[in-house]
Parts: structure tokens; C-alpha cells; sequence
């Protein structure tokens, strides 16, 4: 044992399964014998913070993060290679069966299966392997994995027992073709070394920090013996954005810096020209505001000119400004941005809704595609539901006299975009819904005949409800003009749908209702049908006069 304890301070050990640091070895009077004080992972697991009777034997970061173990009581950990061996050689019984964990994005198969165990057998054959929570410690003898394994690609350490960036260098010197690595929850010294020899992860492409303790200046040190990094994961590693990153880093296209609470805006523009980056997860940062200085209303920023995909997810975004910046990302396509103030609640849904509206590229909102009939009528509700504040800011129908103040303009930035697209709102569409009194369900027709110059216009006052097929019924019996010889068709100050488009209208379609139709001055909507094809064109129309009913008789041609 004696020679294990020469150099034990900041060692990382394991007891009953519980991973904790060295932080003190020693004599802790009055007890007889030698002691370890340690700093656990998890500080539920302690007793006090280095203190004994008054004395400070050493420090913790959590007032109930530290015990007194007796060395015999600690597992110390094993070399790489008899980890491996324990694992896809020998077969132990505790690894005797199949694990699913996930490096990265990718899923990677702890094989324990004797079938499969005879198939491995051979560790140079290795490729993805994981030694997850098998108490790793070091490298080995010098170059022995080299020999014995040198083909792995894919390798997880995650809850190990490494203390020191440079045990994990000494492991991947020797894995020339190492393309994934995950050392999640291993606390690891960087130290003040220079990054490892050129060549150690020459082809390192996803590399797993999560919870290893590491700051953002030691990643940057790192960073330049990763040159083809594409995906780094810093998770839960209390990390402060200090500086930018200069010629390391370039190539990465994923970043996720998610539990780390003390970034915030300012120190994400840091990041903000990295010219590959696509996807920025920042779950549970705690981030409530962002803006780009760079951008005016409506306009793009130059910051993030990559980036497709952003998670803000369990965040404090509780304003629409927040929105309205995400929108000057130009390649934004894809935003996931579930239990923030602004997306739980009543009003959620319809928060989403309007959150597809602001922000006219995207393509997925909280993993859900956005269908081209969902993005429409987003839009046009939105359009809406901000008609009347539109209007009080100085918007207008007409184009020359559209001039909406600065203050609306900042709070909906994509509304007179909106206004080009689909027309300008109109003030029938704005007007506060009637209560539901029959007056109210009234539709005003007036009947027209284009055949008969002579006749004159007969008006009627008709209930929202009734359906065409009753309507012709209705004209039928007042005309005395067979039902099987009127022609319906609908006209209004934008729209018009001629007599003889109306001629091939499916029996199906004369159970619709007026109301789906036929729009009148409150703004309801109303339905064209087109010769053959039965395309059906919807729009939210407002008409000020009463709406006109085109009928012709004995016109079937």
C-alpha cells in the first residue's frame, strides 16, 4: 500500500461505488492511523468540509463535501488495458450483459453476450468500445495499448477514475485512429502543460467534456492539438466564456454548453464567428434576453452566419424580444425552446404559433416540422391579433400612408412583411367578435342577375347557418325556377367567382354553410370552388356592403 500513497493527493478514487478526489493524507489525531480526506462527487455523500474538531485538514467546494476514509476502504482504480480485458476478454459476470450508451450522438454497444464475447475476443479487432464507470485510471505500461489494441475508433471513459489531461493524452498517443471520445465525469486536471504532441488526436472529430471540471481557457489551450474537431461537449463544467476562440476550434460544427449558468449573452458573441458552428445547444444556462448589435429591425446579423440549429431549452426566455433577435440569424432553421416562461402555460400554444410567425425561416419548432398550411395560418393570426395595434401605431391600408412607429416596429419586426404578403388587415378582420345574438348571425345577400338586366336586385337577410343546398331551395321556390337550373356564384370588392365556375360545384360542397362561403362585414371567411379541379382558394376578407349573389337560371352551358 505504501507505494500506491507515495503521490496520492488529487488522485481520483472510488468508494462503494461512490467517485471522489484526494484532497488530504494523513494522521487525524485522536484516532490512531492514517486517513484520506476526500472531496466527493456528490456532496450528499459527505460529512463536513475538511474540518475535525476544530482543525482544518483541507478545503471543499460544499459545506458537507468531504469524509475521512481509510485507504484500504478505496479503490484506486486500474490501468486502461486491464479494464479492456476485464471487459471484452474475461467476461466477468457484472459485464455480462448488453449496454446502450450514447457518445455524443452516436450510440455505442457494451457487447457481453458470449456469443458476441467469442466474436471480440480478439481486442485488436476492437473498434467502438466502452469502458464506462470501470474505474480507469491511467494509461499503463508505456505503449501497450498501442500493441494490443490499436484499432479502436470510438472509445468511452465516461465515470472513470482519471485525474489529469495528461493520463488521458498518454491513452490516445496510442490510438492513432480515435474519433470519438467521451470523458464525461472524470474531474480532470489540465494543468499548465502545453497541448499534447502534434499528432495525438490527429483525427479526434467528437470529444465529450461533460462534467469534467474543465474552464473555457484550458479547452482553448487544448484545442490546438484538435484539428478536426467537429463536436465538443462541455456540459455541467460551471464554465465562463473568457475569451475568443483564435485559429482553434474552426472546424467545429457542433458546440453545446448546456448547465452552465454563468454565460450569458455577452459571452456567447465570443463564440459568435465561428464559421462552421450549425448547432449551439444552451440548455439551462439560465439566458433571458439576447440582442444583436449588429442587425437593425428586419435586418441579419453577421454573427453566427452557420448556425441551423439552436436548443435554448429550460432557459428564463420570458420576452418576445428574445424572438424577434433569432429571426436576424440567417440560417437559422431549426430552434427548440420547450419550458421557458414564454412556451408553458395557457397561453403556450397559441405562443408558439406566434413564435413561427416571427421567425420566417424557420423550418422546426421543438423537434416538430412546421407544415406550409401551419406557417400560413400562423401568420395570418398573427397578422391579426396585432391588426388593431398596427393600426394605432400608424399602420394603413394604403401603402403611401403605412408608416407604423419605431415602438411597433422593434416589438413586431416581421409585420408589415407579413402585411406584403397577405394584404394589409382590413377593418372588418379587427373588429372585437359580437355576442352571439341571432342579429349578429345574420348575413345580408343581394341577388343579382346578369342575364336579366330588367330584374331588379332582391336583398335578404340569411343566417350564417344555412346551407347552400338550402339557399337554392330557398331562390327556387321565390323564382319559381327549377333547383337543378340555378347557378350560384359569389362576388365581393377583391374576389369574384364567376357564374359558370360555380356550374360543376359537388352535391358535397352544397352542406357547407354560408358562413364558410360567404365573408360579410365581420370578417368571416369564405370559400371559391373552381371548374373541375375543385381547388379551394380560403381567405380572411372583410366587405363593408352587403355581400352580392350572383344567380343564374338556364345557363348550364
Amino acid at each position: 500500500m505504501n507505494d500506491i500513497l507515495t503521490d496520492v493527493i488529487g488522485r481520483r478514487v472510488a468508494v462503494n461505488g461512490e467517485r471522489a478526489t484526494v484532497r488530504f493524507y494523513g494522521t487525524v489525531p485522536p484516532v490512531a492511523g492514517l486517513w484520506l480526506g476526500v472531496e466527493w462527487d456528490n456532496p450528499e455523500r459527505g460529512k463536513h468540509d475538511g474540518r475535525h474538531e476544530g482543525t482544518v485538514y483541507f478545503k471543499c467546494s460544499h459545506p458537507t463535501g468531504g469524509s475521512f476514509v481509510r485507504p484500504s476502504k478505496v479503490n484506486f482504480g486500474v490501468d486502461f488495458l486491464t479494464a479492456l480485458r476485464n471487459r471484452y476478454e474475461d467476461g466477468p459476470e457484472e459485464c455480462g450483459k448488453k449496454e446502450i450508451v450514447t457518445i455524443g450522438k452516436r450510440p455505442v454497444e457494451t457487447i457481453g453476450f458470449d456469443s458476441v464475447m467469442k466474436k471480440q475476443s480478439q481486442l485488436s479487432a476492437l473498434r467502438d468500445i466502452s469502458l464506462r464507470g470501470c474505474a480507469v485510471s491511467c494509461a499503463g505500461d508505456k505503449g501497450g495499448i498501442a500493441e494490443v489494441c490499436p484499432n479502436i475508433r470510438v472509445v468511452n471513459l465516461s465515470q472513470n477514475l482519471l485525474s489529469a489531461w495528461e493520463e488521458v493524452t498518454d491513452i490516445a498517443d496510442q490510438l492513432r485512429h480515435l474519433e470519438v471520445l467521451d470523458l464525461s465525469e472524470n474531474r480532470l486536471d489540465f494543468g499548465p502543460r502545453s497541448p499534447a504532441a502534434p499528432g495525438t488526436f490527429a483525427a479526434l472529430k467528437v470529444l465529450v467534456l461533460n462534467a469534467t471540471g474543465a474552464t473555457w481557457a484550458e479547452v482553448l489551450r487544448c484545442a490546438a492539438g484538435w484539428p478536426v474537431l467537429e463536436e465538443l461537449y462541455l456540459k455541467s463544467n460551471n464554465i465562463s466564456i473568457s475569451e475568443r476562440p483564435a485559429d482553434v476550434l474552426q472546424m467545429v460544427k457542433l458546440l453545446d454548453l448546456s448547465s452552465n449558468q454563468l454565460i450569458d449573452e455577452n459571452q456567447l458573441f465570443l463564440i459568435a464567428y465561428l464559421p462552421r458552428l450549425e448547432q449551439l445547444i444552451l440548455r439551462d444556462i439560465g439566458i433571458s434576453s439576447l440582442h444583436f448589435p449588429d442587425a437593425g429591425i428586419g435586418c441579419k446579423t453577421s454573427m453566427f452566419p452557420s448556425l441551423q440549429y439552436l436548443v435554448v431549452d429550460d432557459n428564463r426566455i420570458s420576452q418576445w424580444s428574445f424572438i424577434n433577435e433569432l429571426d436576424k440569424l440567417q440560417s437559422l432553421r431549426s430552434l427548440s425552446c420547450l419550458r421557458n416562461p414564454l412556451t408553458v402555460g395557457s397561453g403556450a400554444k397559441t405562443n408558439l404559433q406566434f413564435i413561427i410567425a416571427k421567425i420566417g425561416q424557420l423550418r422546426t419548432l421543438n423537434r416538430c416540422e412546421i407544415l406550409p398550411e401551419e406557417r400560413r395560418g400562423a401568420e395570418l393570426d398573427y397578422r391579426k391579433a396585432f391588426g388593431n395595434e398596427w393600426k394605432e401605431a400608424g399602420g394603413h391600408q394604403d401603402p403611401h400612408k403605412n408608416r407604423p412607429n419605431e415602438e411597433f416596429l422593434a416589438a413586431h419586426p416581421r409585420y408589415q412583411s407579413l402585411c406584403q404578403k397577405y394584404g394589409a388587415p382590413e377593418d372588418g378582420e379587427l373588429r372585437t367578435q359580437q355576442p352571439f345574438l341571432l342579429k349578429n348571425q345574420l348575413l345580408t345577400l343581394k341577388i343579382k342577375y346578369p342575364h336579366r338586366p330588367d330584374q331588379n336586385v332582391l336583398e335578404k337577410q340569411l343566417p350564417d347557418s344555412m346551407t347552400v343546398q338550402k339557399v337554392k331551395g330557398l331562390l327556387s321556390r321565390l323564382l319559381k325556377v327549377p333547383v337543378s337550373d340555378l347557378l350560384l356564384s359569389y362576388e365581393s370588392p377583391k374576389v369574384s367567382c364567376p357564374a359558370e365556375q360555380s356550374s360543376l360545384v359537388p352535391t358535397a360542397y352544397h352542406a357547407i354553410t354560408l358562413s364558410f362561403y360567404i365573408t360579410d362585414s365581420k370578417g368571416r371567411p369564405y370559400i371559391c370552388l373552381g371548374v373541375g379541379t375543385y381547388n379551394m382558394l380560403f381567405r380572411r376578407l372583410n366587405h363593408p356592403q352587403p355581400s352580392v349573389l350572383i344567380l343564374d337560371a338556364g345557363q348550364r352551358d
